[in-house]
């Protein structure tokens, strides 16, 4: 029996995974959860899986459940005695902290905080390299990429594949005065709100493109995104003899979240099987940077390496929580990354704190040119 601690869960993710522990109580116990402020959740949740260990980011909230508070309380959470693993949902910077405490303690890592490798991949890897530590992706592309790589061959190239978002009909002019409100109407997944404004100007797969770099070592050259509207196919992965393995399902978020908690091996789910025929046909595309440069950012980012992926991931942070407060337009998302990252002299081996002290520093000049 795995014992988990879920970091973020009142989320999306964090829910779904809790669903899938009750679908399965021999194969695992939670040990530990963790939320922002959702303390009503947080009880109910409490209630019913009798955690050993809280912890509630926000000071005034954590009170209300006598948890502990802020980074601190996370890092102490993500480091549990006891536990196996840790699933780390949370959204945004916040979750890198508690990545590397859960890895220095040895815990098996299942990762949905994609800003733990964009913001400092390097960092991260080598510490669960040190350790010994396997990290697990929850991502569906990079867990369709986990799943065709267990094969054990070398590994060509990478193709990621993404749905498009719910833009890829509008024109750059049409894109101006989209709200929130529309873009958080993702044609295929639900997910958590940032994600979804993420996806929508494709910075969620420039996030995938890093992760993917970060993961499984290959050059950026190698790793391709292709769009593919009906989000069948997850990923694929291209041999040394050109063979090429993908992964398809349903888009359920659940079907990778299981595969993390429980690798080595597979589990039933109530997932119903995949019907290609009721499917009717699948097509692919080529990005548009042009519509979408958050895209070609996160590549640039990623390619220049050092500091520079923090910068992008913090001010793209700030931006689309002022998207999503209605302060900025959809346009203006691109538009305060790009300002950060030419303002940026890249450092190439920054250590932790330098990221972190960094990732403050961005977001606090984002939201000051926001005003």
């Amino acid at each position: 029996m795995k014992r988990l601690v879920i970091l973020g869960s009142t989320g999306s993710i964090g829910q779904q995974a809790l669903d899938i522990v009750r679908s399965h109580p021999s194969e695992f116990k939670v040990v530990g959860l963790s939320c922002h402020s959702n303390v009503k959740l947080l009880k109910e949740q409490m209630n019913e899986f009798k955690p050993e260990m809280i912890s509630v980011y926000d000071k005034e909230k954590a009170e209300m459940v006598s948890a502990e508070s802020g980074m601190a309380g996370l890092k102490r959470i993500a480091s549990l005695d006891g536990a196996d693993t840790v699933l780390n949902s949370l959204v945004g910077s916040i979750g890198v902290e508690p990545t590397v405490e859960a890895i220095k303690a040895g815990k098996e890592i299942a990762l949905a905080n994609k800003e733990t490798l964009v913001s400092a991949g390097s960092i991260v890897m080598d510490l669960a390299r040190k350790h010994k530590v396997e990290i697990k992706p929850i991502d569906s592309e990079h867990s369709a990429i986990f799943q065709c790589a267990q094969t054990g061959d070398k590994i060509r190239k990478i193709m990621i594949t993404c749905s498009g978002g719910p833009f890829m009909e509008k024109t750059i002019d049409e894109m101006k005065n989209l709200k929130a409100a529309d873009a958080l109407k993702h044609p295929n997944w639900s997910m958590g709100k940032k994600i979804t404004i993420d996806s929508a100007t494709l910075m969620n797969k420039g996030f995938e493109v890093i992760e993917a770099h970060m993961l499984f070592g290959l050059s950026y050259d190698d790793i391709k995104v292709v769009v593919h509207p009906q989000s069948i196919i997850h990923s694929l992965v291209e041999f040394e003899d050109s063979s090429v393995l993908a992964q398809l399902g349903w888009p359920d978020m659940k079907i990778p979240i299981q595969y993390a908690l429980s690798h080595p091996k597979r589990m039933e789910t109530a997932m119903k099987p995949l019907d290609l025929v009721k499917v009717g046909k699948l097509t692919f595309d080529e990005p548009d940077l042009e519509r979408f440069p958050c895209l070609g950012y996160a590549y640039e980012a990623g390619r220049i390496g050092g500091s520079m992926p923090c910068v992008m991931n913090a001010a793209n942070e700030v931006a689309v929580k002022a998207f999503l407060d209605g302060t900025i337009g959809f346009s203006d998302i691109p538009r305060l990354i790009k300002e950060q990252m030419q303002k940026h002299q890249p450092v190439m081996r920054p250590e932790l704190d330098e990221l972190l002290d960094l990732d403050r520093k961005i977001k606090k000049d984002t939201a000051k040119v926001i005003g």
